[in-house]
C-alpha cells in the first residue's frame, strides 16, 4: 500500500486514525474549559494557569509512550514473545515511576505553583485544587497510556479508540454533572477528568487481557533488565523533551502576558483550546507522511516521495486556511457562546484570536517540512524549526511587544511562524538537493 496507492489518498488513509485520536483528546480538553467557563472568568483562569502542567503530564505520557512502542514492536516484529512480555512490564514500570513525579508535584508543588502564576488568591486556590486531583490520582492516564500503546503494537487499533473514546465520553457526561448538579466547581471538572481517565484505564485492563493468547503477560514473571531500561530510556528522554516545548511554551506566554493582564492570559488559555482543531489535522498528516516518506525513500521511489511532500503541504494549507477563516468569522460568538466573556475579554479576545489565526497557514508548511526531516534523516533539522516555533523566536517576540506595543502582542505567533517557516525552507532546499533530487 504505502509503495503502490495513490499519494494522495494513501496520504489521508494514513492520517485518518490518528486524526481520529486527536479529535477526541481536543474535545476532551475542550468539554472541560467551556463547562467551567460558565461557572466563571476566574474558574476559566484557574485552568488557563493549570494547562502548561496537563500538557506537561501529556508529554511525559507521549515521550514514555514512543520509547514503549518502538521496544515492543521491535520484539514482536523478532517474534521474542517472551521479551515482548517483558517489555509490556517495563513499559508500566516506567509509566509507575510518571505517577509518582506527577503524585509528588500535587502533593508539594501545585500551591507553590499557582501562587508564582498569579496574585489573585481566588484563582491560585482554585488552580491548586484543580491539578492537586489531576496530578494524584493520574494513575488512570498513566494506565491508559501503556494499555493503549500495547493495543496499537499488536494490531488492534480498535481497541485503541475504545479506551480513548470511553474516558472522553464518561467526562463529557460527568462534566456539567458534578460541576453544576453537585455544585463542585473547578473541582468538579478535575473529578470528571480523573474518573474518565481511572475508566479508560480499567477499560484498556480488560482490552489487553483480551489478548492475553497474542501477548503473553504475566506479572509474576517480571525481571527488572537493566538494559531494557537503558534502551527505553535512551528514547524516552529526546522524545518527553521534544513533547514539552508546547508545556513550556504556554508557561512562557502565560508570564509574559501576566505583566500586561490576566484578561490577555485568559484570551490565550481559550486560544490553546481552539488551536488544537486547526493543528490536529496537521500533526495527524505529518504522522502519516513520515511512514509514506520513510518507505519510499527506502523503495528510492522519488516521485513518490516529492508527491508525498507536495501533497502534504497542499493539505496542511488548505486545513490551515479553513481555520483562519473559522476563527476569524466565528471568534466573537465563540468567546460570548462557548466561553461566557465579559466585555473586556470580548474586546481583547477578538482581535487576539483574529491575530494568532493568521499564523496557521505559515505554520502548515513547516509542519509539513518537519515531517519531511524526520523522515530523511534530518530530525536535527525538525527539532530546530520546533524550537524556532514554540520557543526561540516566539517568547523574546512576545516580551518585546507586550513591553512596546501589548495590543499587538498575540502577533507574535504569525511572526515567530515566519521567521521558523523561511528556516524550515532554506532546510528543506537543501535536502532537495542533496537527498531527494538524487534518489
Amino acid at each position: 500500500m504505502l509503495g503502490t496507492m495513490p499519494v494522495g489518498r494513501l496520504v489521508l488513509q494514513m492520517s485518518w486514525p490518528v486524526m481520529l485520536s486527536m479529535l477526541m483528546q481536543a474535545i476532551y480538553n475542550l468539554v472541560d474549559s467551556v463547562y467551567v467557563a460558565q461557572v466563571g472568568d476566574d474558574a476559566f483562569l484557574a485552568l488557563s494557569y493549570a494547562y502548561p502542567i496537563q500538557t506537561l503530564m501529556v508529554a511525559f505520557c507521549t515521550g514514555t509512550g514512543v520509547a514503549f512502542s518502538a521496544a515492543l514492536a521491535q520484539r514482536l516484529g523478532e517474534r521474542k514473545m517472551d521479551e515482548a512480555g517483558q517489555t509490556v512490564l517495563h513499559g508500566f514500570l516506567f509509566y509507575g515511576g510518571c505517577w509518582v513525579l506527577f503524585l509528588l508535584f500535587g502533593v508539594l508543588a501545585s500551591g507553590l505553583y499557582m501562587d508564582l502564576c498569579t496574585q489573585n488568591p481566588q484563582v491560585a486556590e482554585m488552580g491548586r485544587e484543580y491539578l492537586f486531583i489531576c496530578c494524584c490520582f493520574s494513575f488512570g492516564i498513566c494506565t491508559q497510556f501503556p494499555c493503549e500503546r500495547v493495543l496499537q503494537s499488536t494490531g488492534h487499533p480498535s481497541g485503541f479508540m475504545i479506551v480513548q473514546g470511553s474516558g472522553a465520553l464518561i467526562n463529557l457526561v460527568l462534566d456539567p454533572i458534578l460541576i453544576f448538579v453537585f455544585d463542585m466547581g473547578v473541582p468538579g471538572a478535575a473529578v470528571a477528568t480523573v474518573i474518565g481517565q481511572i475508566s479508560g484505564g480499567i477499560i484498556g485492563l480488560c482490552l489487553v487481557r483480551r489478548i492475553r493468547n497474542q501477548l503473553p503477560v504475566n506479572p509474576r514473571a517480571f525481571r527488572f533488565q537493566r538494559s531494557l531500561a537503558r534502551e527505553m530510556g535512551r528514547v524516552a528522554a529526546p522524545a518527553i523533551v521534544m513533547q514539552s516545548m508546547s508545556s513550556l511554551m504556554s508557561m512562557g506566554m502565560n508570564g509574559i502576558l501576566n505583566l500586561w493582564s490576566e484578561t490577555a492570559v485568559w484570551v490565550l488559555g481559550v486560544y490553546f483550546k481552539v488551536q488544537s482543531f486547526v493543528f490536529m489535522p496537521m500533526f495527524s498528516i505529518n504522522n502519516g507522511l513520515i511512514a509514506i516518506l520513510s518507505f519510499n525513500y527506502g523503495a528510492k521511489s522519488r516521485s513518490r516521495v516529492s508527491g508525498a511532500i507536495r501533497f502534504g503541504i497542499l493539505a496542511s494549507l488548505v486545513t490551515a486556511l479553513v481555520g483562519l477563516a473559522l476563527l476569524w468569522v466565528c471568534a466573537a460568538p465563540l468567546l460570548t457562546v462557548a466561553f461566557n466573556a465579559g466585555e473586556a475579554a470580548l474586546a481583547l479576545g477578538v482581535p487576539a484570536l483574529r491575530m494568532t489565526a493568521l499564523a496557521f497557514p505559515v505554520a502548515a508548511v513547516s509542519i509539513a517540512c518537519s515531517a519531511a526531516f524526520q523522515s530523511l534523516g534530518r530530525s536535527v533539522d525538525s527539532l530546530v524549526v520546533t524550537l524556532l516555533r514554540q520557543l526561540v523566536l516566539l517568547l523574546p517576540i512576545a516580551f518585546l511587544l507586550v513591553r512596546t506595543l501589548p495590543d499587538y502582542t498575540f502577533l507574535s505567533f504569525l511572526l515567530a511562524e515566519l521567521g521558523a517557516c523561511v528556516v524550515a525552507l532554506v532546510m528543506y532546499a537543501r535536502l532537495y538537493r542533496t537527498t531527494i533530487s538524487r534518489i
